[in-house]
């Protein structure tokens, strides 16, 4: 195992791993082996190899960067992405809301067309009744800069204003920063959803947003959990039973009911049928979805499965 920039405290090595973590916003296992490749082959005056550097060595310079940061109210923190399981690192804001700070980086009206594209993810169409995508089309994400900003005042009226309102132009260069900054990612269908690196920073944020009482007093819960990670599900399955609340990320469906030993929900008993999902594939399953790209010229995937949103 190696020992690259373990126990030496905070060196020139740690300062440049940090400053080279802030100028990416995200790194993963393997795409922070060259970094400190290179960083120790400097430091150790000989060549490195990417396959010497290990996962105890990315934790002992994100272990230093922290204490560094800690002060500053930022720390590196990790989650498994849902769909490759492959651990990422981004650095989170501890106490601001998340929101604000986008201010030193972005315009007012920038930020309120983050806003808005937020509200269409999770309290949108593609979030409501039997579906839940929480992920916008590239059309409907560039439509969301179109919509006026409804407010609501003091005394419950509704106004609505022209502020983060984006051309298509500006809409469609904000979503590619938005994704360039590992805020957003972007299917190969085009879909856009919310990255590891968001979730994480945003996680407290979106459960209080989201997460409320509609006007007869029941509780709403667009922003749900993984059942057996019980870390924010955006992409997955959930049960065949839609009321019940068991959700479970595609990574973690195969050991969760390999332990379990059966294939039944763990809340409800229902079986589980693999065929009622969270994210991108309650659109792209849907007939509706299929016969608009049957339509518009694509060709449907052998395996496209039968419309589940009112099974």
């Amino acid at each position: 195992m190696a020992s690259f920039g373990i126990d030496r405290g905070y060196t020139d090595a740690n300062r440049a791993f940090l400053q080279a973590f802030l100028s990416r916003n995200v790194l993963t296992l393997e795409t922070a082996k060259p970094i400190i490749a290179a960083i120790s082959s400097f430091q150790d005056g000989r060549e490195v190899q990417l396959q010497d550097v290990t996962v105890e060595d990315l934790n002992s310079y994100i272990s230093e960067a922290n204490r560094k940061l800690s002060p500053l109210d930022l720390e590196i923190r990790s989650t498994f992405h849902q769909q490759t399981r492959e651990r990422v690192y981004a650095l989170v804001n501890t106490t601001s809301d998340p929101l604000t700070q986008l201010a030193t980086t972005y315009t007012a009206d920038e930020i309120v067309y983050v806003k808005k594209l937020l509200d269409a993810m999770f309290n949108g169409q593609n979030n409501k009744g039997k579906r839940e995508a929480m992920c916008l089309s590239a059309i409907d994400a560039i439509q969301v800069g179109r919509a006026q900003n409804r407010r609501e005042t003091q005394n419950g009226n509704t106004t609505q204003s022209s502020t983060g309102m984006l051309g298509a132009r500006d809409a469609e260069s904000m979503l590619n920063r938005l994704v360039d900054e590992g805020w957003l990612e972007k299917s190969r269908l085009g879909f856009y959803s919310l990255s590891p690196r968001a979730l994480m920073e945003l996680k407290g944020w979106l459960v209080d947003t989201y997460n409320d009482e509609d006007e007869d007093g029941q509780k709403r819960e667009k922003i749900k959990f993984c059942h057996a990670c019980r870390e924010i599900i955006t992409v997955g399955q959930r049960c065949p039973k839609h009321e019940c609340p068991c959700r479970l990320h595609n990574i973690c469906i195969q050991n969760f009911f390999r332990m379990q030993r059966s294939q039944n929900c763990p809340i409800c008993n229902n079986e589980w049928d693999g065929r009622h999902y969270v994210g991108e594939k309650a659109i792209t399953t849907s007939e509706s979805y299929q016969t608009g790209r049957r339509r518009s010229g694509h060709r449907p995937r052998a395996d496209i499965e039968t419309d589940i949103d009112n099974t």
